[in-house]
């Protein structure tokens, strides 16, 4: 028994299997099909982004329209109405008359927190919102009037 040679092929130590370990690979294509498969349904659950949808003038204000409710935080700055809305859109501006005849300047702002609603006049401006849903979409009414 000199050296490690062959004898009729047989060893003290077993031979590597040749094929490959088929468990690890199984394991590894389960856990990929099962992160595709979350990432599939996480997306078809995730809801829409909050759209502003069109803003139209009223005799005594504007009506903003968006396919679902934002969050909303509104204030009255130096007699300026400020609204600032947690949804997308595009940047807008346009002007409205309130029925004493006096000219309303309006324009969205996009901004790092959502969109930002400015409405502005030569004189101070006082202002009351209030949403609801119509018609599978939301409202907010903005009622302007002068201080």
């Amino acid at each position: 028994m000199h050296g490690s040679e062959h004898k009729d092929g047989m060893h003290s130590t077993p031979e590597e299997d040749p094929r490959p370990k088929l468990w690890p690979r199984f394991l590894g294509s389960i856990a990929i099909v099962g992160l595709m498969v979350g990432l599939m349904i996480g997306r078809l659950t995730t809801p829409d982004p909050i759209e502003l949808q069109r803003i139209e003038a009223l005799p005594d204000g504007v009506a903003v329209w968006f396919n679902r409710e934002p969050q909303l935080h509104g204030e009255i700055i130096d007699g300026a109405v400020a609204l600032l809305f947690n949804a997308q859109g595009t940047a807008q501006r346009g002007e409205l008359k309130l029925a004493s005849a006096r000219d309303v300047r309006w324009r969205v702002q996009k901004t790092d927190k959502g969109l930002l609603l400015n409405l502005l006049a030569a004189r101070p401006l006082r202002g009351e919102w209030h949403g609801a849903t119509q018609d599978g979409r939301w409202r907010l009414e903005v009622n302007l009037r002068e201080e």
